[in-house]
């Protein structure tokens, strides 16, 4: 499961591997012919693990400048471990979101099959995209929105009270409980289509109107959910229905859902050094600042003895 302790890692880093059976994995190791193979299977079986574990061994093994190894030492420790929190083996068929990236890519039979720009949440800690696994079970085509209670109130509510046309020019409307809707259309925030994956951190990969941040270098902009580039040719893939079918669904206007042929996993991830779709490695800043959290953890004794003995009272 990785060297950092689970109940150490932020709210908002939630992956983790199903559990391993420890003393079932020694016993097996002790009987087989070849004990250090045995422990070796344990470990993450993904091309980036792979990768990243060789850049490691040419850095400790002095490797001259300008070979794969480009990264601190650091930078490589920290997605080894990012890497150790993942199921194991990943499913083959998986929606794949690398938050430091700005990317998704849709695996089938551990191929890469789709590719698209994405846009997430902000750098400020508060409106970060959550590290999470989730499951998409259906499309919404032409959503409302409902708008999230702190955006509402910090943001849509105090422009209405100072503009009594601000909701209506939106096609806002308050529901009977209080929650702030906008109409389904081409405008709406959540843009023609939603894909349904239910969790805790209610963050969800959508279409938007704003086609042109797309193209910005930066797209760390959001509130936390994820905006898709191609999203209506990312829910033709996952319905594995032909575009054009997508487009008429669209096309008729009113709120309606399609079910999937069969749920397939979502991860949600934070990688600055991983294997691209070609198999090369690459690296990316650590714009959250989740990197030197991490690399606390994993050589603590580098450490302040300070900060190292709070922690200790704190109990993790």
């Amino acid at each position: 499961r990785g060297v950092m302790p689970i109940e150490r890692r932020r709210d908002d880093e939630t992956l983790t591997p199903a559990p391993i059976d420890v003393a079932a994995a020694l016993d097996a190791a002790i009987a087989s012919p070849d004990p250090a193979a045995a422990i070796e299977a344990l470990a993450p079986r993904t091309a980036t693990y792979r990768l990243l574990r060789e850049a490691l061994q040419s850095i400790r093994a002095g490797a001259p400048a300008g070979s794969s190894a480009r990264a601190p030492a650091r930078e490589i420790e920290v997605n080894l471990e990012r890497e150790r929190w993942l199921p194991r083996p990943l499913p083959a068929d998986r929606v794949w979101v690398n938050i430091a990236d700005e990317r998704l890519v849709l695996y089938r039979d551990n191929r890469p099959v789709f590719s698209t720009r994405v846009i997430v949440g902000r750098d400020d800690r508060r409106n970060q995209s959550p590290e999470f696994q989730a499951t998409v079970t259906a499309i919404w085509f032409n959503p409302p929105w409902n708008v999230p209670k702190d955006i509402a109130a910090n943001e849509i509510l105090p422009k209405a009270a100072q503009d009594p046309t601000y909701l209506a020019r939106r096609r806002m409307v308050v529901l009977p409980d209080g929650t702030v809707q906008q109409l389904a259309g081409p405008n709406s925030g959540l843009g023609q289509l939603m894909v349904q994956m239910l969790n805790r951190f209610e963050v969800y990969l959508h279409d938007t109107p704003s086609k042109d941040a797309f193209s910005r270098t930066d797209r760390r902009i959001s509130h936390g959910c994820i905006r898709v580039e191609n999203a209506r040719e990312l829910a033709a893939l996952l319905m594995r229905q032909p575009s054009d079918r997508i487009n008429q669904t669209i096309a008729m206007g009113s709120t309606t859902r399609g079910e999937l042929p069969q749920p397939v996993p979502v991860f949600v991830g934070y990688e600055t050094a991983f294997a691209d779709v070609d198999g090369r490695l690459q690296y990316r800043p650590d714009v959250y600042g989740r990197d030197a959290e991490i690399g606390q953890h994993l050589n603590p004794e580098r450490r302040p003895l300070a900060e190292r003995d709070a922690g200790t009272q704190r109990g993790g």
